[in-house]
């Protein structure tokens, strides 16, 4: 319960990120990207996503223009978490990266719906 005098803002983010840390456990506890394997999804189900220092979970929901995939990510576990959504029509991808700096190759993850699936995998680094 807050104080009377918390302010809220305060409140707003101490929600969000109560709500974000309850994601990343549940997440957590249902098994993580593997390095070079796709892992399919079924609706509604969370995968983790780890990059690096930037981690999150991703689900998919079906509905009638095509498959809803929303991931959500932050940076540590004091950074604001980000959502990203996409629809995704059969033979559609979206990759999710994060730079390793100048020369080097983003550590990624790509969310693809191929036919009437969705795989999430780590793509493979390219090499300079």
């Amino acid at each position: 319960m807050a104080n009377l005098g918390e302010e809220p803002a305060a409140l707003s983010k101490e929600k969000i990120m109560s709500t974000y840390r309850n994601l990343i456990a549940g997440a957590v506890a249902l098994g993580t990207i593997g390095s070079a394997q796709a892992q399919g999804l079924k609706p509604a189900e969370a995968r983790s996503i780890d990059l690096r220092e930037v981690s999150g979970v991703a689900y998919y929901t079906v509905e009638r223009d095509g498959f809803h995939v929303v991931a959500t990510l932050a940076q540590g576990n004091d950074g604001m978490p980000m959502r990203v959504e996409s629809v995704l029509a059969p033979g559609q991808r979206i990759r999710l990266s994060v730079s390793n700096g100048v020369g080097v190759s983003p550590d990624s993850v790509e969310i693809a719906r191929e036919n009437d699936r969705v795989l999430v995998r780590k793509t493979a680094q390219l090499t300079h």
